[in-house]
């Protein structure tokens, strides 16, 4: 054997031997490593599925509202400050009203003056027309009469059964006002206005004693005038009464809350009670008035056109005393919901401007959330849809609620089209403060009994949505139908699939 033939001998025992241990390697690789396809399955279930609307909102008060004064003027008086609890109607702050109340005195005494050329003018009419316009005028002031002896019970009452539980020796030259105030002077104001109030009611019913129905026009006016006189100062001392307890609270008092509220009753009804006589005294003195013109105006001579032009002057007048009383009312800032004082930069001294805002009060009947839903989600969402939320500042606690107000339009921010969604709180919660962040999960609907699957076990493409099932050892795409979707993932399957049936775990989630 030659050497080239060896060399060609080795070299063919090589590649035999290469070529055995490939065949030894792919029978391996066959034999111990590869298999079938592996496959997990998810089984359709029955059950129920929610669902939700996710917003982020802050709470709001209920109500809040910003006030200025009417008109500008020097600011004479302020009765609160700011986190002061302050009751609906209550006077806040005043500008200095002298010549405003000049003006209304010297209004009210042109009306006297017109009226009393009317009643000059007036005429008469048939003596039988004469008698029963007398009755209607006897009648007007047997009513008038009542009417004022029942203003007067209705304020006496006032004073003594209510405004008086806040006094000891009510009834006496020497009476002390039982509850805190600010300071020695406002309780010697206040309690000389109690002395004064009771001499004054001691002055009007001496002359109601003495009023009859058949008193002349002149003792009838007299007695009105201090009636009126009377109710203006009680409705004053009432007020001031309710300055006071408005600004009782358990810390800068000895009164518990409940004592405190008490109190408040007594007076709101207080001056309810005098409200009640004082309106009742005024419709009586407007039918009296009326007769007693009438019953002028046919006993007199005038021309009609004389006494109607006379009449238009009359209301003229009266006009300007309805004027000086708005310019006064505007001259004072009131507050028109209870609350608490959550701005307050009036100061005494200090130039006030119309439509300046210097108080805003903050509604104390509870908070509600305000959210943005966008346009997808709004037309899922319905008055009276179940919310429950979590708020940033108790992270830990779940509060529930409802939708009570959809936005009928759209608020553009910055391009962003959301529509306002207003939620209340079921239950109220003093701890809940203006502005604290609300994660909101709204109930829109809810689904018993239905089949689920898990949204990782959809196919979604471009020809329709799927699952997938193995059949035969072949995998099969089904159409299916879906419904509503949580937001744990699960989807509602309203066809294609059937209860308990294997399908594909084509996102190979557990």
């Amino acid at each position: 054997m030659n050497k080239r033939t060896f060399k060609n001998l080795i070299k063919s025992k090589i590649f035999i031997g290469i070529a055995i241990a490939l065949v030894v390697v792919v029978g391996v690789y066959f034999l111990f490593f590869r298999h079938g396809p592996t496959y997990k399955f998810v089984t359709v279930q029955r059950g129920t599925i929610t669902e939700l609307v996710s917003l982020t909102g802050n709470t709001t008060p209920e109500q809040s509202v910003s006030l200025s004064f009417g008109s500008s003027g020097i600011i004479s008086s302020v009765y609160s400050d700011l986190g002061k609890q302050v009751r609906e109607g209550q006077v806040l702050a005043e500008l200095n009203m002298s010549d405003l109340v000049a003006q209304l005195h010297q209004a009210q005494a042109s009306v006297a003056a017109q009226q009393a050329k009317l009643e000059g003018l007036q005429s008469g009419a048939r003596p039988e027309d004469i008698v029963l316009y007398k009755q209607k005028y006897a009648d007007a002031s047997s009513a008038l009469v009542i009417a004022m002896n029942n203003a007067y019970l209705q304020t006496e009452s006032a004073v003594l059964r209510y405004a008086d539980t806040l006094f000891t020796n009510g009834t006496t030259v020497n009476p002390a006002i039982k509850i805190s105030t600010q300071s020695r002077e406002e309780s010697q104001s206040i309690e000389m206005d109690r002395l004064i109030v009771g001499e004054k009611l001691k002055k009007w019913k001496t002359d109601l004693l003495a009023l009859t129905p058949l008193s002349d026009d002149k003792a009838i006016n007299d007695v009105r005038l201090m009636g009126r006189n009377v109710i203006v100062f009680a409705s004053s001392f009432l007020n001031r009464l309710g300055t006071i307890v408005g600004n009782l609270n358990p810390n800068n008092s000895n009164l518990s809350q409940t004592d405190i509220d008490a109190y408040r009753v007594s007076v709101n009804t207080a001056a309810q009670t005098v409200g009640s006589g004082a309106s009742a005294e005024q419709i009586a003195y407007a039918a009296w008035t009326s007769a007693s013109q009438t019953l002028i105006s046919q006993q007199s001579g005038s021309k009609p056109e004389d006494i109607n032009a006379q009449i238009a002057a009359v209301k003229s007048a009266q006009a300007s005393v309805d004027s000086a009383v708005a310019k006064i009312v505007n001259a004072q800032i009131i507050a028109p919901i209870s609350g608490i004082v959550t701005q307050f930069d009036a100061k005494v001294g200090q130039l006030a401007s119309p439509g300046t805002s210097l108080v805003s009060v903050m509604s104390d009947t509870g908070y509600e959330v305000d959210a943005g839903a966008s346009e997808i989600d709004v037309g899922k969402i319905a008055l009276g849809n179940k919310v429950t939320m979590t708020l940033d500042s108790f992270s830990n606690e779940i509060f529930t609620g409802s939708v009570f107000y959809i936005a009928p339009a759209q608020t553009n921010i910055q391009g962003v089209i959301t529509y306002k969604i207003k939620i209340s709180f079921d239950k109220p919660d003093p701890r809940i403060k203006s502005g604290f962040t609300t994660n909101a999960n709204i109930e829109t609907r809810s689904k018993d009994n239905v089949l689920i699957l898990p949204q990782y076990a959809i196919l979604q493409n471009d020809i329709g949505v799927f699952v997938e099932t193995l059949e035969n050892g072949v995998v099969k795409q089904n159409p299916v139908v879906l419904g509503i979707q949580d937001q744990k993932g699960n989807v509602e399957i309203v066809s294609g699939v059937t209860e308990s049936e294997q399908v594909l775990n084509i996102g190979l989630k557990q």
